[in-house]
């Protein structure tokens, strides 16, 4: 029989789509009051331009994105509590029952990218109270690696970029933590 131990702490990520720059400050204030200061953002993109108009309807216009990386190491077992956190907050911010904003943690640790997401799929793991997570992408060699339910802005060069940057620093938290 194997011995269970915690689960080690991984890299909080937070992917966001949003129009309303104003939207965007309220709603980071009020994550960074709960999950702890952000230490690391990528640059804004246009996420309508380069990979799909599909909120721009819900969210008031051009979906931009950025992804946020948090100070703070997360247990992988709050990924469902954070994910109901996150749908909380994006209800709070909606008009009209569209949201405003579009918000999906996730979790970075050595050798994989996990989302929280709503919805069920094939490939996608239950978690707790209706939130599933998936692999979305994997390292090794490396690189990351895609699978055929990566989504596109994960499988480009830019986000891969920060995402490696995120991986780094998480690795040398880590390390200096085991010392």
């Amino acid at each position: 029989m194997g011995a269970v131990y915690e689960f080690e702490k991984e890299k909080l990520i937070l992917g966001v789509i949003y129009h309303d720059k104003t939207v965007l400050d309220e709603v980071m204030k009020i994550l960074t009051d709960e999950l702890g200061p952000v230490d690391d953002c990528s640059e804004e993109f246009s996420f309508s331009a380069e990979f799909s108009t599909y909120y721009d309807g819900e969210i008031g216009g051009e979906g931009l994105r950025r992804i946020y990386s948090f100070e703070r190491l997360v247990d992988p077992s709050e990924q469902a509590s954070i994910k109901k956190r996150t749908n909380e907050i994006e209800t709070q911010f909606s008009v009209d029952g569209n949201r405003r904003i579009n918000l999906d943690p996730g979790f970075i640790n050595h050798g994989r990218l996990m989302l929280a997401t709503t919805k069920n799929a094939g490939f996608r793991i239950p978690l707790s109270d209706g939130i599933y997570t998936e692999l979305t992408l994997f390292y090794a060699r490396g690189e990351w690696h895609k699978l055929p339910w990566t989504y596109r802005d994960y499988q480009s060069e830019r986000v891969q970029r920060f995402i490696t940057k995120v991986r780094s620093n998480y690795l040398k938290v880590r390390r200096e933590s085991k010392k």
